[in-house]
C-alpha cells in the first residue's frame, strides 16, 4: 500500500522544483537590471475595432473569415441592398417627375409672361381711346357752349369718354392679374425645382446606403472573429467582424509610484515574450496613467504610497509590425523593461537578439 504513495511523491517534488526553479529565474532577471531600468509583467495587446453595419438589413455574404489579413478599404462583408435597389428605382421616378414638373412650370410663366405683353397693349390701347374721346367731349363742350352742337351729341361724347375711362381701368386690373399670374407660375417653377432637388438628394442618399451596404475594413489588420454570420439581421450599428489593427501593438504593464514617477513618454522600452525569450522587441512608452490603476485601502503613510500601481504603455514601432506581420499575435504574456534613466546602459540580454 505505500509503493503508490511513494510514485507520487516523486513527480509532486519535481513540479516544486521546476516551480521554484521558473520564479528563481524571473527573480533573477528582475535582480541583473541596473538601476536606471524597471521591469513589470504584461500582455501583448492591440487596438480592436468592429465593422458594424451603419444600417439595417440582413447579411448577403461575409469575405473575410477569422485569422485573415486584410487591408484598409478591402471589402469584408456585404448587407443585402434588395430593398434599396426598389427604393432608389422610386426616387428616380419621382426626380423625372420633378423635371418634367420644373419645365411645365418654366412653360407656364412664359404663357403669363406672354398674356402679360397683351394686356400692356390693351391698356395702351384703352389708354388711347380714353385721350381721344377727352378730346372730343371737351371740343364738344366748347361748341355747345355756343350753341353749335345739339345737347345729344355732348351727352354722347360724355358717355363715351367715362366708357373709355372704365375701359382703362378694367385693361389695367387684367394687366396686374397677369402680374400675379406671373407670381404664381414664378412660385411654381421655384417649388418644382425644390421637388428636383430633394428627389437628386433622395437618390444620392439610397446611393450612400447601398455603398455602405458592403461592409469595409477601416485599416489594416487581422479578423479576430465574426460577431454575426450569413442570413442574419442586423441593426443599425450592429457588429458583424471584430478585427485587431495589427499597426498598433503594444505590452500593458504596472509600476510602483517611485518608478512610474521616473518614465518619460517615449522613453525607451525592450519586450521579451516567453513564447520567444531568445528576441528582444524594442518598443517606446506611449502612455503613462494619471492615477493609479489599484491601490491598498488607505495609503496614508508613504510606505503605503510605494505600493500604488501605475499602468504603463509601451507600443512597438509599426514599421517593426508591418515587417514581421506574420508573426504578430496578441494575448502573448512577457516581460516589459523601460528604461527610467536615460544613461542608463540595457544588459547584455537585452541587446543581444534585438530585433530590427
Amino acid at each position: 500500500m505505500k509503493t503508490p504513495q511513494r510514485g507520487w511523491l516523486v513527480p509532486a517534488v519535481v513540479i516544486l522544483l521546476a516551480g521554484g526553479g521558473y520564479f528563481a529565474w524571473q527573480r533573477l532577471k528582475a535582480s541583473d537590471l541596473p538601476e536606471g531600468i524597471a521591469s513589470g509583467n504584461g500582455r501583448i495587446e492591440a487596438v480592436e475595432i468592429d465593422v458594424a453595419a451603419r444600417i439595417s438589413g440582413r447579411i448577403k455574404e461575409i469575405l473575410a473569415d477569422e485569422g485573415d489579413f486584410v487591408t484598409a478599404g478591402q471589402i469584408v462583408a456585404r448587407i443585402d441592398t434588395e430593398q434599396l435597389q426598389a427604393q432608389r428605382a422610386e426616387a428616380e421616378a419621382q426626380y423625372e417627375r420633378a423635371v418634367i414638373a420644373v419645365d411645365t412650370a418654366r412653360s407656364l410663366v412664359a404663357q403669363r409672361e406672354a398674356e402679360k405683353g397683351a394686356a400692356t397693349a390693351v391698356v395702351a390701347q384703352r389708354e388711347s381711346e380714353l385721350d381721344a374721346a377727352r378730346r372730343k367731349l371737351h371740343r364738344s363742350e366748347q361748341l355747345s357752349e355756343r350753341g353749335n352742337v345739339s345737347d345729344q351729341v355732348l351727352d354722347d361724347d360724355r358717355a363715351r369718354a367715362q366708357g373709355a375711362t372704365a375701359a382703362v381701368g378694367a385693361a389695367r386690373a387684367q394687366l396686374a392679374a397677369s402680374d400675379a399670374a406671373i407670381s404664381s407660375a414664378t412660385s411654381q417653377v421655384v417649388g418644382a425645382q425644390a421637388a428636383v432637388t430633394a428627389a437628386r438628394a433622395t437618390v444620392r442618399r439610397i446611393d450612400a446606403d447601398i455603398d455602405d451596404s458592403a461592409l469595409k475594413a477601416p485599416r489594416d489588420g487581422r479578423v479576430q472573429y465574426r460577431v454575426a454570420q450569413p442570413g442574419e439581421v442586423v441593426a443599425a450599428g450592429g457588429r458583424v467582424l471584430n478585427l485587431v489593427d495589427l499597426g498598433d501593438v503594444f505590452m500593458t504593464f504596472f509600476l510602483p509610484t517611485g518608478q512610474a514617477g521616473r518614465v518619460a513618454m517615449g522613453a525607451e522600452a525592450r519586450i521579451v515574450l516567453d513564447a520567444a525569450p531568445r528576441w528582444v522587441i524594442p518598443a517606446a512608452v506611449s502612455f503613462v496613467a494619471d492615477v493609479a490603476q489599484f491601490t491598498p485601502k488607505t495609503v496614508e503613510t508613504a510606505e503605503e504610497r510605494e505600493k500604488l500601481m501605475f499602468r504603463i504603455k509601451a507600443r512597438i514601432p509599426p514599421a517593426l509590425l508591418r515587417k514581421y506581420i506574420q508573426q504578430v499575435k496578441t494575448g502573448l504574456p512577457g516581460m516589459a523593461y523601460v528604461r527610467l534613466d536615460p544613461q542608463a546602459q540595457w544588459p547584455e540580454r537585452l541587446q543581444a537578439g534585438l530585433l530590427k
